[in-house]
């Protein structure tokens, strides 16, 4: 992932997370089917110590600033007998295509780098690797949402403009209505993260924030 710092800031934090998200919801955002838990599912994507760790290039500086927010979500899913999936991003020379090109390294298999956020984990119902941004790519995803009767999903994790956009839009063109929470997905900087917030409001998802997907749960209408 790219190197330079320069990138990088902290737009979420400090203060509070969910009214620094609302800031960055365009406005007439949210559109489309209502919410409803029972035909939906939970995708957090890429939740791993390659974007966690202070320690590595690629850390995303609010990517634990949203964990709190997701264990919320994920156990009001679980509760409702839901999925909550976890992608877990890797690659090898063979499958990394244009992100060894973009990237000029790869995230390996096996490595410290892949270890998933412990508490997301323990919370997931299944584990999907992948190794493109795109999360239905060559692999198991749209069986297993299809197999539990899902006809929506709610797009997480990181980052905002790259695996969270490609996947929520990859959904789209599958028939998933899509939601996507402001304060449950992060990536390098603010500018990234509003461009693809607002790009998705205008046909590909309604943007929201965690609370108000799960008061969405409650009263069953968003």
């Amino acid at each position: 992932m790219e190197r330079s710092s320069e990138l990088k800031e902290r737009y979420l934090t400090p203060g509070d997370i969910e009214e620094n998200a609302r800031r960055l919801i365009p406005e007439a955002a949210v559109r489309g089917p209502a919410f409803d838990i029972s035909r939906a599912a939970l995708l957090i994507l890429d939740m791993q110590s390659f974007f966690l760790d202070k320690k590595s290039h690629a850390v995303v500086p609010d990517a634990h600033a949203i964990v709190k927010g997701l264990a919320g979500l994920a156990g009001r899913f679980r509760a409702a007998g839901r999925p909550v999936i976890t992608t877990r991003h890797s690659n090898t020379a063979d499958n990394a295509g244009m992100i060894k090109i973009w990237w000029n390294d790869i995230l390996e298999p096996g490595s410290s780098d892949v270890a998933l956020e412990p508490t997301l984990e323990e919370l997931s119902t299944a584990v999907v690797d992948k190794a493109q941004y795109d999360a239905f790519y060559r692999t198991e995803l749209e069986d297993i949402l299809r197999a539990a009767g899902t006809e929506q999903v709610v797009v997480t994790g990181v980052m905002t403009h790259l695996c969270v956009e490609t996947t929520a839009r990859s959904a789209f063109v599958r028939g998933f209505a899509v939601f996507v929470p402001a304060d449950g997905t992060a990536t390098y900087n603010r500018e990234y993260h509003a461009a693809s917030l607002l790009n998705l409001s205008h046909g590909v998802a309604a943007v929201i924030t965690c609370s108000s997907l799960i008061a969405t749960m409650e009263t069953k209408r968003i």
